[in-house]
């Protein structure tokens, strides 16, 4: 039982025991009698239960019977008789049952638990979105630093990589290109321990994987830090490799209105790059652009040492980096473990101080020798920079009056101006002339003067910046153009920073380290799995075109807004954790769910069950969670299950699920990576109209919401007077309830359960969001860093609300002369 997961009384396990053995050798079972005894312990009685509901208390369903469950419960339509008799010719058992043509429960679980039943609509596994609209009206898969399998530091490049984020979808792919021996040109990680792949072999493997999958474009992000002679090198790859799936469009980026659709480009590969400006001639073989746009920290640091210090040595900029190191190591110290995989960034970043600390161990000293180390060295070839710089200082120069520090964000013509140096590079024309509709631009160029084919990049701490003072302008800027996030430099462990602030404000190209497990990578995983996984996401129609501000306390007044009414039933074969403390001891998992909805601020909330004692095999819950969403294209639905200790909680498993691929009915939610294990779940999902919409679903609820805790206690017994079903998952109830067992409750009464406590459902904010304030509703934070939104004074009654006027004056309820005026006229709730 054990092994199962499960803690059963011995006396059942004897009967259940007693019941499979039937043959004369009492005490022993065998194969058939086991095969018995392990139906008898996996019945699903839930799924029994739901089955004699339907069936007229029999053992199976009919054709007839199961039509009516499809069109009830799985809001199925256009439901024939073919298609349920292909139902029971494929997932009953029994061939006695499929010549009658019914369902039993062996049929029905089988039918219940297989891809036809699960949480996600099996429509969005293909491409169901328009993908007839422009490039800036999608959210584009994106990675950064493609070619690493680790960190930033020390890590292998390797070619596989491209191969790999291509097949799991990613659309835009980063190539970092550096001057190589033998006038080839290599791909690395600049001024860092990284080994090097030629850029020839990236290309190639580029142009074999980029549409295995689908057809969708894919946008080579070229990070160019070549000299000429190498630049028209990687152009004559680029030109040679890819041939006729290059978008080479004779198209005038300046004149066009808007960019092209990605069902326009099918097949094409875009080069994001640098373009040489427009004043320059034709003629012109090569001239100097901006080199601002790859804000890389550390690699800019080192380039301005490496520029202006004649004394600056391997040992120094080593020095640097390892100081580095040291403060992300204490920051990881002292990090919310919020993502139950950030243990593998932590070993990762410690990982790479310890590799960096060998590293200089073996190095001389430079202060006395000032030789060269042997083996890979964090500045490769260096000397050959030093002795080079002079040659190539026209290719690289620095403004002597733009050195200070600049964080403004400027409010004329220049929309952002967020640099620190202003440097140039010098460019080819071979190069130049293969981007189109991808020109790379850094922060200090940008004009807002309605171009088109402007990539603008950020790093995450200059995004954030706009994002937090420039919202609604950010926004409209993403309407016509594109957008680039990168991680910053100093995440030397490649962690992932949290994409949803940056997709909020419309940014289409949010970068991720794709080699970094966690949190950030299955919600980017789960945002690009709808739509086919092409790629590409349509963003919301109020993000393309007029004003919003993703950030206000009601961003669409005039919209309906989605109510998600989740109920929590079961699960199935949950697995000991595996870091749990005591999981290696034989201990049973106590396992909760937590529901979190992530998206808009206003959105972002979750909520979770009470805590199953000792049974990770069937644990039953039965709760019903409730969820109100303002923009459900943009939210995720994230499931995870915990297994509860004493001294804190072990994660056991999660799924997340983008909010409009979600669908209703009686549904499984299989848990990412765990074969088999999962949550049994029932979906509703209300639209509802109007401002006070949320009385009509549960009066008692927006009363103690409105009134606060100062009231809740005088209004227990009010509670149960407007709602008599299970516990409605509240917002600022905190009352205590005596639930009445239901009929499932006392058939599946061998399932242990601790008794249920009344939680809050907490409002949360984003570690990125929690400074963005906003003038029409405003926040606090409570000790544990959570951001909680104040409650308000019920002002006036709606009409809807089922209290009469006695009530109200019995509860010092002020009535307003709105209220009078809004008589006769009703919030309506429409079920989908």
């Amino acid at each position: 039982m054990h092994k199962l997961n499960v803690n059963l009384p011995r006396r059942k396990v004897r009967q259940m025991f007693q019941e499979a053995d039937t043959d004369e050798n009492q005490g022993t079972l065998t194969f058939e009698e086991f095969c018995v005894f392990y139906k008898m312990m996996s019945l699903r009685r839930d799924l029994y239960l739901l089955l004699l509901s339907y069936s007229d208390k029999k053992d199976h369903l009919t054709v007839e019977e199961l039509a009516q469950f499809l069109k009830v419960e799985q809001k199925m339509n256009n439901v024939t008789t073919d298609y349920c008799l292909d139902i029971i010719k494929k997932f009953e058992v029994s061939e006695e049952n499929k010549v009658k043509n019914v369902l039993g429960i062996e049929g029905f679980t089988n039918f219940m638990r297989s891809p036809a039943c699960d949480i996600f609509n099996p429509l969005h596994h293909e491409v169901y979105q328009d993908m007839d609209q422009p490039l800036c009206n999608y959210y584009i898969a994106s990675s950064h630093n493609t070619y690493l399998t680790g960190d930033q530091l020390l890590s292998q490049s390797k070619v596989d990589m491209y191969a790999r984020v291509l097949q799991e979808g990613c659309r835009c792919v980063e190539v970092d290109c550096w001057d190589g021996p033998d006038g080839e040109p290599v791909v690395h990680h600049g001024y860092t321990l990284t080994s090097k792949i030629l850029f020839r072999d990236v290309v190639e493997t580029i142009n074999k994987h980029a549409f295995v999958k689908n057809e969708f474009p894919v946008i080579l992000s070229i990070e160019n830090h070549c000299s000429i002679q190498q630049q028209r090198k990687i152009a004559q790859y680029l030109k040679g490799i890819f041939r006729d799936k290059l978008d080479l469009s004779s198209v005038d980026t300046g004149e066009c209105k808007q960019l092209p659709s990605p069902q326009s480009l099918k097949g094409k590969i875009l080069v994001k790059g640098k373009k040489l400006p427009y004043h320059l001639g034709d003629d012109a073989e090569e001239g100097e652009v901006s080199d601002e746009d790859s804000a890389d920290e550390i690699e800019d640091e080192c380039k301005f040492k490496l520029h202006y210090n004649n004394g600056t040595t391997e040992h120094q900029v080593e020095s640097f980096i390892r100081k580095k190191l040291e403060s992300l190591l204490k920051e990881s110290q002292i990090r919310d473990k919020e993502d139950p995989d950030s243990f593998t960034v932590r070993a990762l970043l410690k990982a790479t101080h310890e590799g960096l600390n060998a590293h200089l161990k073996q190095s001389p000293d430079v202060k006395e020798s000032g030789k060269k180390s042997h083996g890979r060295s964090l500045m490769t070839n260096f000397g050959k920079h030093k002795k080079t710089t002079k040659s190539r200082s026209k290719s690289y120069s620095t403004d002597d009056e733009e050195d200070t520090q600049q964080n403004t964000v400027k409010e004329g013509g220049q929309l952002y101006r967020l640099g620190r140096r202003r440097k140039t590079m010098k460019l080819c024309r071979e190069l130049s002339d293969l981007v189109v509709y991808t020109n790379s631009v850094a922060a200090q160029d940008i004009v807002d003067d309605g171009t088109t084919g402007n990539v603008l990049s950020f790093s995450e701490t200059r995004a954030h910046q706009v994002v937090q003072q420039k919202s609604e302008q950010f926004m409209i800027y993403n309407q016509k153009q594109l957008t680039r996030i990168y991680p910053s430099a100093y995440r030397i462990d490649s962690s992932n920073f949290n994409p949803l602030p940056y997709w909020n404000a419309g940014c289409q190209l949010v970068a991720l380290n794709y080699q970094s497990e966690g949190r950030m990578m299955q919600l980017n995983r789960a945002k690009f799995k709808t739509n086919g996984n092409c790629g590409y996401v349509l963003k919301p129609q109020q993000m393309c075109k007029g004003t919003f501000n993703p950030f206000s306390g009601d961003p669409l007044p005039a919209n309906p807004k989605k109510q998600l009414i989740l109920k929590v039933i079961s699960g199935q074969q949950l697995p000991k954790p595996p870091d749990s403390m005591f999981g290696d001891r034989g201990e049973i998992i106590d396992p909760f769910v937590e529901v979190e909805i992530i998206g808009l601020p206003v959105d972002c909330c979750k909520d979770q069950t009470r805590v199953v004692d000792d049974n990770g095999f069937n644990p039953v819950w039965e709760e019903t969670l409730t969820f109100t969403v303002h923009m459900p294209e943009i939210a995720l639905v994230r499931f995870l299950v915990w297994d509860h200790d004493p001294i804190g909680r072990d994660f056991v498993g999660q799924r997340t699920v983008t909010f409009s691929s979600l669908v209703p009915g009686y549904r499984h939610v299989y848990l990412e990576g765990l074969t088999e294990a999962s949550i049994f779940v029932h979906i509703t999902i209300n639209e509802i109209y109007g401002k006070w919409s949320p009385l009509i679903l549960n009066p008692s609820y927006t009363i103690l919401h409105f009134l606060g805790a100062t009231k809740n206690r005088q209004l227990q017994g009010l509670k149960g007077l407007f709602n008599k079903n299970p516990r409605h998952s509240s917002a600022e109830n905190n009352s205590h309830y005596v639930r009445k067992r239901s009929i499932g409750d006392r058939i599946l009464r061998r399932t242990a359960s601790a008794p249920a406590k009344g939680r809050k459902k907490s409002k949360m904010g984003f570690q990125e969001m929690v400074e963005i304030k906003d003038s029409v509703s405003e926040a606090t934070r409570d000790q544990d860093g959570v951001l909680r939104r104040t409650t308000r004074s019920l002002q006036a009654r709606p009409v809807s609300m089922p209290v009469d006027r006695n009530l109200l004056g019995a509860l010092s309820l002020p009535v307003s002369e709105t209220a009078k005026d809004n008589e006769g006229k009703e919030n309506s709730l429409v079920q989908i």
